[in-house]
C-alpha cells in the first residue's frame, strides 16, 4: 500500500522506501509518495527517485506504481516531483472545477468529461449549441471569481452524508472533497491551488460541437499569459511586415484575401485559355490517321496532373481527336476521346494500366491513371494506341 502524500500536503520532495516492484525493477512501488498518478483527467507527475527519472505514474488501487528510466533497488530513496509540471496541472485542474461549477449553476450545463493536455485543457458539456454570448459570459464569470479570491479547501467526508456536491460520488465510505468557497463542492482526488486568485486568469480557446455536446478548450494561469504574449508578438510582427497597425490587420487581410481570390480566378481563366491554345496547336500539328482520327500525343516532362486533365477535357470536345498525355513526376497518364472516334477512353486506359500494374479509369470520353514507375509510361502509350 502507498500513502498518497499529495492528498494533504503540497511538499514536492519526500523520503520513502521502495517496498516492491510490479514485475519489473523499473516499475517501482513506494510506501509513501508525493507523485500524482494519472487520474480523473489529470496527467501524472514526473520527477526523480534518487537520480533516476520518473516518466509515468500509475494508479493501481492501493498502490502507486512509478515507471522509471532505470531500475530502482529496494530500500530508502529520495523523491523529487517536477515542480513546474505539478504547478501547471494543479492550476488547470482547479480552473476546470471553477468553469464546470459556474457553467452548471448559471447556464445549466453539466460536465460530461475533462482532459488536461500539455497545450490546452478540454471540458465537454452536455449542451448541444451554446446561445450567443454564453461562452464569453462563462469566461467573464470565471475571471471575476479569480479576482474575488475564493478559498479552495480540501477535506474528508462520508460519501453517504456529504451534501452540496456537484456530482454524486462513485465511491462509498470516506471521500476527499475539494471546495471552492461559495461556488463548488466536488469529490476529487486531484491536486488544487489554495485560492482562486492563484489561477491568475482563464482564457477560453476553442469551442466545438462534439457527440451532441460542446467541447470547450481553455488555458489557465501561466498558459493564458504565454498565449497572450505569443499572440501579441505575432500581431506586432504581421503589422510591421504589412506596414499597418495590429488593429487594422483584420480589414487589411480581408481586402488582400479578396484580391488574392480574384487573382486566382484570373489565373485559372488564363490557364484554361492557354491549355486551349496548346491543344489547338497540337491538333493542327497532328495529321489525321485512318478514319480521319487524329491521335494527339503529348509527353510532358513537367506538368501537373490537373493541367494535363484540363487539356484532355478540352481535347475531348474536338471531333475526330484522341488525346493522350503523360508526365513522369508523378507518373500519370490521361486519355480523352471524342465520341466520333469510336474510342472508349476509360476502357482502353484501364486495360493498358492493368498490364503494367497501374491503376485508374474513367468514362468513355475521359480517363486518368497512374503507374508505379515512370518507365512504364511508354508501354502504356503503346497499349493505348494499339489497334483494338
Amino acid at each position: 500500500m502507498t500513502t498518497r502524500l499529495y492528498y494533504d500536503a503540497d511538499a514536492l520532495s519526500f523520503d520513502a522506501n521502495v517496498i516492491g516492484h510490479d514485475g519489473d525493477p523499473c516499475r517501482v512501488v513506494l510506501d509513501r509518495s508525493a507523485f500524482y498518478p494519472t487520474s480523473g483527467g489529470q496527467p501524472h507527475d514526473t520527477g526523480l527517485l534518487g537520480d533516476v527519472r520518473v516518466v509515468d505514474v500509475i494508479d493501481d488501487g492501493d498502490r502507486v506504481i512509478h515507471l522509471t528510466e532505470r531500475a530502482v533497488p529496494l530500500g530508502p530513496v529520495r523523491g523529487i516531483v517536477d515542480a513546474e509540471r505539478r504547478a501547471d496541472f494543479t492550476v488547470q485542474h482547479t480552473a476546470q472545477h471553477l468553469l464546470s461549477a459556474l457553467a452548471a449553476d448559471r447556464l445549466g450545463w453539466q460536465t460530461t468529461s475533462v482532459h488536461f493536455g500539455d497545450e490546452r485543457s478540454l471540458i465537454e458539456f452536455d449542451v448541444a449549441t451554446p446561445a450567443a454570448g454564453e461562452v464569453e459570459a462563462l469566461e467573464g464569470w470565471a475571471n471575476a471569481a479569480i479576482a474575488e479570491n475564493h478559498d479552495v479547501m480540501v477535506g474528508y467526508e462520508d460519501a453517504g452524508s456529504a451534501t452540496g456536491l456537484r456530482k454524486a460520488p462513485l465511491r462509498t465510505g470516506t471521500i476527499r472533497v475539494v471546495t471552492i468557497a461559495e461556488l463548488d463542492r466536488s469529490a476529487c482526488g486531484g491536486t488544487h491551488v489554495t485560492s482562486t486568485a492563484r489561477l491568475g486568469s482563464i482564457l477560453v480557446r476553442g469551442v466545438e460541437r462534439m457527440r451532441g455536446g460542446t467541447r470547450l478548450g481553455f488555458l489557465a494561469g501561466p498558459r493564458a499569459l504565454a498565449h497572450s504574449r505569443r499572440a501579441d508578438a505575432l500581431l506586432d510582427r504581421l503589422a510591421l511586415e504589412t506596414e499597418t497597425s495590429p488593429l487594422e490587420l483584420a480589414d487589411l487581410f480581408a481586402r488582400r484575401l479578396a484580391a488574392l481570390q480574384e487573382a486566382e480566378r484570373r489565373i485559372a481563366t488564363l490557364e484554361r485559355e492557354l491549355a486551349g491554345i496548346r491543344v489547338q496547336a497540337l491538333i493542327a500539328a497532328t495529321p489525321a490517321g485512318p478514319g480521319g482520327v487524329r491521335w494527339v500525343i503529348l509527353r510532358a516532362e513537367e506538368a501537373a496532373p490537373t493541367a494535363l486533365r484540363q487539356m484532355a477535357e478540352l481535347a475531348s470536345d474536338e471531333a475526330g481527336v484522341v488525346f493522350v498525355a503523360t508526365s513522369p513526376a508523378p507518373a500519370v497518364v490521361v486519355l480523352a476521346a471524342h465520341p466520333s472516334t469510336g474510342v472508349d477512353a476509360g476502357g482502353r486506359l484501364k486495360a493498358a494500366l492493368s498490364a503494367v500494374g497501374g491503376r485508374g479509369g474513367g468514362s468513355p470520353r475521359l480517363a486518368q491513371g497512374s503507374v508505379p514507375d515512370a518507365a512504364d509510361l511508354a508501354r502504356v502509350l503503346d497499349l493505348v494506341h494499339a489497334d483494338p
